[in-house]
């Protein structure tokens, strides 16, 4: 399975006819680098890439739903090739974005299963109420994530719990450091806050790749964003069948995030740990949740 780069495209994509690229208007002037993968009459998925992250981070789960589905990926505005919206970056454009992409996307009277990672899963929480939300999404799988006390909550830094180690990790989120070109030791930082210890160098220099291609300036603005976030409300306003995935290593987000989002959640969801898996599990383990996908799909597509 090749490993995404920073800005990848389709690999073998010259070789392929059933993709597309879109370009989705959305809220605040946003223009939505969208793409769509396999045949216009299979199941349609959307993924909803995280912080710092594009839509490489699904590449993995992307190739084990092809070709039976259909696949809808987009980078969110000021991540890959989706250019920034300064002043416009809050829950709501998060909600507004995802709308537009499920509008232009998804056939009338269809609807798809929508799988959010990190922010991706922010993302789908904040959307709930929408009417595009209810009428377009048949199910949620939310991987990593959390609704409020982000940087409270997180582990990266080996401190006690306290102001300290909330000042660090805000400024973690808010910064304005570029953090490229990779080196080995951003590899080894982006190995401690983003991936499990299990996670082989090839993992390492791929998620450091993708991470250090995030402007500084959007990266910085939505860590602002993340770390004042508080979806509690909107959580419990998600009437739809959910499932959770959440790896035991995750730093960023720890599973007492999960917990709190199941017991939030209007309807009981199906929730799963993955041991020894950190934050990015789309691209740690694309197995399983290209298999939770897929099980979403059958069950209520």
């Amino acid at each position: 399975m090749p490993e995404p780069s920073a800005h990848p495209p389709f690999p073998q994509q010259s070789a392929r006819r059933d993709w597309a690229v879109r370009i989705v208007p959305s809220t605040g002037g946003a223009r939505l680098h969208t793409e769509i993968h396999g045949p216009d009459d299979a199941p349609t998925v959307v993924l909803v890439h995280g912080w710092t992250c594009n839509t490489a981070l699904w590449h993995g789960v992307l190739h084990r739903l092809l070709p039976d589905h259909r696949v809808v990926l987009y980078d969110q505005r000021g991540h890959g090739r989706t250019p920034p919206t300064p002043g416009n970056c809050d829950a709501d454009a998060l909600a507004d974005d995802l709308c537009a992409v499920l509008d232009a996307t998804v056939p009338d009277g269809a609807r798809a299963v929508v799988a959010g990672h990190s922010m991706g899963a922010m993302t789908v929480v904040a959307a709930a109420g929408r009417p595009q939300l209810a009428e377009r999404a048949a199910a949620a799988l939310l991987c990593s994530t959390g609704i409020d006390r982000l940087t409270g909550e997180s582990t990266v830094l080996p401190l006690r719990p306290g102001s300290v180690r909330l000042a660090g990790q805000r400024f973690l989120l808010t910064n304005r450091l570029r953090y490229g070109p990779p080196t080995p030791l951003s590899r080894r930082l982006v190995h401690r806050i983003t991936l499990g210890p299990g996670a082989t160098r090839t993992q390492r220099a791929a998620v450091t790749r993708m991470v250090s291609a995030c402007a500084p300036r959007p990266r910085a603005e939505w860590g602002r964003v993340l770390s004042a976030l508080d979806l509690t409300e909107r959580a419990a306003a998600l009437d739809l069948p959910v499932t959770l995935l959440q790896g035991t290593a995750d730093r960023l987000t720890p599973p007492v995030h999960a917990h709190r989002l199941a017991a939030l959640l209007p309807r009981r969801p199906e929730f799963a740990e993955l041991p020894g898996i950190g934050h990015m599990t789309p691209f740690e383990a694309p197995g399983r949740v290209a298999d939770v996908v897929r099980g979403l799909v059958k069950e209520h597509l």
